[in-house]
């Protein structure tokens, strides 16, 4: 990594001023024209999410900052455009609720939802072909970018993919806001967010109890007072991404003259972020993003330097805004603690108010004698719990978690309530990435995070 000073002034950003650097993980497309013409009708349609909704998710993260509150960040590794129908983001949805709700009740404090999902379409990857058989294509990078199949057509980077992702990712978040606004997150009614498939298993019922002790609370207090709580009704679903493909991130990026709130925002999404592997100062992806209002996270592990990491927040949030900057971290079970105390100091001696985030999950994944790619359950308790620990020695505050995970019966991680093995993943592995939690094992997860939970998997 190339760590160079880098001091730009504001004026000198535009939605495309990221196209004079060099960006790395973005698609080769044959037909430049093509991309354009893509690029500008896309400018053209109504965007994603709007700048209020923007503003009023970067007031939640500068109260997680605070300790005021505790993030949820959760979904799937990548979306796949077959997968945008209802069943699937009614599914997220309830896992989402479900999972606040303990930590809500175990935590005392609000919890900020926030979604990957509406636009998770474009995945990095570590090499830009793949060989078959003696056969090389280019990766498949998501299905923002190009096909699965593994034929030279089906890896053609086509810039029509982009128009349909846009068109997924609105269905997508136009439907949650409908459940919401719809009573589907009213508190009075949690029976709403029941899995089918889950029955009597020993995290559902923990679950029930919970919420069992919570609807009475709440009948008391509304008996007493005479009147309904009305934020008990309705629950904030926020949108987030890694903001991947650039011109695709450029093409919903609209000037909002609002006064007092003048500004550059980026409308695909509320919360996009940074990957470790974009995150080059000089590159093209820290350009795009300095200019954003959004509120923003940025990947860091092991190979992040403590100067490095000062620099991004220096450019990143050159005003030290609240609310502005997550740093989500993920480094495995065994390398967080050796790593992770040097990274909060460097933070501390910028002035810079941050979210901290654990991601325990990328840091732990590993392949299985047959190479099936899974994450072991007990590494991922492991590693947050670790977070904790090292963020209350150092008098920081751990604000959240981000978590890959899915409302689907899905054997994908191992270990957990039922103790799933290595045997058990081919009996339900579903992802074409990475390996997701399923219900049971992110419900514990949310449960250990409440600290309602204790012991070893």
């Amino acid at each position: 990594m190339n760590i160079v000073s880098r001091s730009i002034p504001k004026s000198d950003w535009h939605p495309a001023s990221w196209q004079s650097l060099e960006a790395s993980q973005q698609a080769s497309y044959p037909d430049k024209a093509a991309l354009d013409r893509v690029v500008a009708d896309l400018s053209r349609l109504p965007p994603i999410t709007t700048s209020w909704e923007v503003d009023a998710l970067k007031e939640q993260i500068a109260k997680a900052q605070r300790g005021e509150a505790f993030v949820l960040q959760g979904g799937d590794c990548a979306e796949t455009f077959d997968e945008c129908t209802s069943e699937n983001i009614v599914d997220k949805l309830k896992i989402l609720l479900q999972m606040s709700l303990v930590m809500i009740y175990g935590l005392k404090k609000p919890v900020v939802r926030i979604g990957r999902m509406a636009g998770q379409y474009a995945k990095p990857r570590s090499a830009d072909t793949e060989t078959r058989e003696g056969t090389t294509l280019p990766s498949f990078r998501g299905d923002l970018v190009n096909r699965s199949g593994f034929t030279a057509d089906d890896r053609i980077p086509n810039p029509q993919m982009i128009l349909r992702g846009y068109e997924r990712a609105a269905l997508t978040l136009n439907f949650v806001r409908s459940l919401v606004d719809g009573g589907f997150a009213d508190l009075h009614h949690p029976e709403y967010w029941d899995l089918g498939w889950v029955g009597h298993s020993p995290a559902a019922d923990e679950y029930h109890a919970i919420v069992a002790s919570i609807s009475d609370a709440l009948d008391f207090l509304e008996t007493v007072s005479g009147e309904q709580f009305h934020l008990t009704q309705r629950a904030d679903i926020y949108a987030a991404h890694e903001g991947l493909h650039l011109h695709y991130e450029q093409s919903q990026t609209r000037y909002v003259g609002r006064k007092g709130r003048e500004n550059w925002y980026n409308l695909t999404t509320h919360f996009p972020w940074i990957g470790m592997r974009t995150a080059q100062l000089d590159g093209a992806h820290i350009e795009y993003f300095r200019g954003i209002a959004n509120p923003l996270g940025v990947k860091v592990g092991q190979g992040m330097t403590r100067e490095w990491l000062q620099q991004l927040v220096r450019v990143l949030n050159p005003n030290n805004e609240p609310g502005r900057l997550t740093l989500i971290h993920r480094f495995g079970a065994k390398a967080i603690e050796e790593h992770l105390p040097g990274l909060i100091t460097a933070v501390k001696e910028t002035g810079s108010p941050v979210l901290w985030v654990c991601d325990p999950m990328h840091g732990n994944t590993e392949s299985t004698a047959n190479g099936t790619k899974t994450r072991r359950f007990d590494k991922i308790v492991s590693e947050l719990e670790s977070a904790f620990r090292v963020h209350q020695s150092m008098n920081s505050y751990l604000g959240g978690v981000h978590l890959e995970l899915t409302g689907d019966n899905v054997t994908e991680c191992t270990g957990g309530a039922r103790g799933l093995t290595d045997a058990d993943l081919a009996r339900a592995y579903k992802s074409t990435v990475d390996p997701r939690l399923n219900y049971e094992q992110a419900m514990e997860v949310a449960m250990r995070i409440a600290g309602l939970k204790k012991g070893s998997s």
